[in-house]
């Protein structure tokens, strides 16, 4: 079983940045996790999808959040990082990080394996 950590969520106004960590732990060795993303719910809104990186480079991102979000990985640590900058009000929500086996940028929500427990992006306007 892996485990998903966030951390570096919080409390910023418009305009401004913030980092969020994802890091991938499990009880035995892992190999590196084909795909680490993020995805986002608001209140009321269903989860949707923010970033997605492989273990061999591939991106892809929501057309909201491209120019603005970037994301990137340290795979010999199972760890995804996602900068966020030019924050927009609308960026509130709590973000998930994400992992499947699979290696492709093209998953779904049902296609990740593990899930965080979220941690909450709230941008003041």
């Amino acid at each position: 079983q892996v485990q998903l950590a966030e951390s570096g969520g919080g409390l910023v106004q418009a305009g401004g940045s913030l980092r969020l960590s994802c890091a991938a732990s499990a009880s035995g060795n892992i190999f590196s996790i084909g795909s680490m993303g993020w995805y986002r719910q608001a209140p009321g809104n269903q989860r949707e999808f923010v970033a997605v990186m492989t273990s061999g480079g591939a991106t892809n991102y929501a057309d909201s959040v491209k120019g603005r979000f970037t994301i990137s990985r340290d795979n010999a640590m199972n760890t995804v990082y996602l900068q966020m900058n030019s924050l927009k009000p609308e960026d509130t929500a709590v973000y998930y990080c994400a992992a499947s086996w699979q290696i492709t940028p093209s998953l779904g929500v049902r296609d990740y394996d593990y899930w965080g427990q979220g941690t909450q992006v709230t941008v003041s306007s």
